[in-house]
């Protein structure tokens, strides 16, 4: 067989793989999302109803931080529609718990270190995929200088721990792998 040949048939060979590749994988597909959501073709809204706040400490901004927040991740990181009402993935929940705790204490068994602690439970309803529907409780804090009043660390505070709770619910809901 000649140099000619070989090159030939290798030309060939490789030309049927290509070929080949497509109709054998074709029917294959992978989903990948920056966002890391992995969400089902067929789901195409999402409802976020109010959080009200049920803890026995309020703090008047929470409820529409975090709501306000929740949809936000939607409307950025996922093709959903935010309806107002049944969509075909449905959060609704409330704030239950709202505290201030001494989280690091000096010599003297003073508080040097204050921690906020917002916990919130939420139903999770997946119109398509009833398997992955949930009914969690999520916590998520912060510290803060024992040397600040509350007050004063709230502004701060609330948007970086209702950051960790979108996280965690958003990903509770989405991330299914």
């Amino acid at each position: 067989m000649n140099i000619k040949s070989r090159y030939f048939k290798s030309k060939i060979a490789v030309m049927v793989a290509a070929l080949a590749c497509p109709l054998l994988f074709g029917g294959c597909s992978v989903k990948y999302s920056l966002s890391g959501a992995s969400i089902a073709p067929e789901i195409q809204t999402v409802s976020i109803a109010r959080f009200p706040n049920n803890a026995l400490l309020v703090a008047p901004i929470l409820s529409s931080t975090l709501t306000d927040a929740l949809q936000d991740r939607f409307t950025r990181q996922t093709r959903l529609a935010v309806v107002p009402e049944n969509g075909d993935l449905r959060f609704e929940g409330e704030i239950t718990n709202y505290t201030s705790t001494p989280a690091a204490v000096s010599g003297e068994e003073m508080a040097v270190m204050n921690r906020l602690t917002i916990t919130v439970r939420v139903r999770f309803t997946n119109a398509f995929q009833p398997e992955f529907n949930y009914d969690k409780t999520f916590s998520a804090f912060s510290d803060y200088s024992s040397s600040r009043l509350l007050q004063e660390a709230e502004p701060t505070l609330i948007p970086e721990i209702v950051d960790q709770l979108v996280e965690n619910i958003f990903n509770d809901a989405v991330s299914n792998w």
